[in-house]
């Protein structure tokens, strides 16, 4: 590699095509994504330091150091991964690599197809089978949750997760590259394991779920304003989108994950969120949104289209900021 700007092309060229690849074929690498081998991290720290009974701040210490420890590694391995290929393998290898982890981080593809699997499976099977299809993309309990509420599920699913799964990790490919895109998703999916507010992970969970609210702040955000864009290409209703976003946005216990939630919920009619049910505890939860009209099996569909679309305004904004910023500072230097 060269010049900055060079760089930053082969940095473009690089998210482009992991993009395109992540919406074609979804996970590219089944059981050996970086995901499982930071989730199985995670799980090992669990398993030994989360001991029942242990005094909170013993356990709080203890989840710190677990999160940070997952955290350094993730990027220790990935970056050293690049570097060696780079080094011993050559410019070509490194940009087929970094095509490959970039791809991991995102989710359209995966979240499309699992979240439309829901729909197939109510059709197919009825509501045993959508409730089954829908408990493998939600962290709530599912055995009791009507049609209605199996639809919701899928649809805030799709919402909330074009913060976490698409915007965020293009938001560290641009600033980063795919090594700081995977650190981002070891703090994900650090959230996503042990960032509940549960008996077992009150105060063992809550340094990671703090850094990933940290690590979401400004991409969440991002990503609702998009969302609400997208609203107006997909023929949907944009003008509620914005408006249910500015009035419902901080309607979640996360500083973030209202945000798309909000905004899909008025560019679609239907009113989102209310109380959930978590490993047999029922979660009292504000509701976003209008409850304008009943949800629809389509609504799914609706909002993988506005999903898709947030992903594209993304990838597009992130490549234009990118390269305008560091003509920006290349013009200066030269100077």
């Amino acid at each position: 590699m060269t010049g900055p700007l060079d760089n930053t092309y082969i940095l473009c060229i690089i998210i482009s095509v992991g993009f395109i690849l992540d919406i074609l074929f979804g996970d590219p690498i089944g059981r050996f994504h970086p995901v499982c081998f930071i989730g199985r991290l995670i799980s090992f720290f669990d398993k030994r330091l989360n001991k029942p009974g242990a005094a909170p701040r013993r356990l709080f210490i203890r989840g710190a150091v677990s999160a940070i420890i997952t955290i350094v590694v993730t990027f220790t391995v990935s970056g050293g991964l690049l570097f060696l290929t780079y080094r011993y393998l050559g410019i070509y290898a490194y940009i087929a690599i970094s095509v490959i982890l970039a791809d991991t981080t995102l989710a359209m593809g995966d979240l499309k197809k699992e979240s439309m699997n829901v729909v197939r499976a109510l059709a197919a099977e009825g509501i045993d089978g959508g409730r089954k299809a829908v408990s493998a993309i939600v962290g709530r309990d599912t055995a009791a949750l009507d049609e209605a509420g199996v639809l919701r599920a899928a649809v805030e699913t799709v919402a909330e997760s074009t913060t976490d799964g698409i915007v965020s990790p293009l938001f560290y490919l641009f600033i980063g590259g795919p090594v700081l895109a995977l650190t981002y998703k070891a703090v994900n999916t650090l959230d996503s394991m042990i960032g509940y507010k549960s008996d077992k992970y009150l105060y063992f969970g809550r340094t990671a779920a703090r850094i990933d609210d940290v690590f979401n702040f400004i991409p969440s955000r991002i990503a609702g304003f998009f969302f609400c864009v997208s609203a107006f290409i997909c023929g949907r209703n944009g003008k509620d989108a914005f408006r249910i976003w500015m009035r419902d946005r901080r309607n979640h216990e996360s500083p973030n994950s209202a945000q798309t939630e909000s905004a899909c919920a008025g560019a679609l009619g239907l009113r989102l969120g209310g109380n959930a049910s978590y490993f047999g505890v029922m979660k009292e939860k504000k509701y976003i949104g209008d409850d304008i009209r009943d949800i629809e099996r389509a609504d799914v569909k609706r909002a993988n289209d506005m999903m898709l679309v947030t992903a594209f305004l993304a990838l597009v904004t992130g490549a234009i900021l990118r390269t305008a910023i560091m003509i920006l500072i290349y013009g200066v230097i030269l100077k």
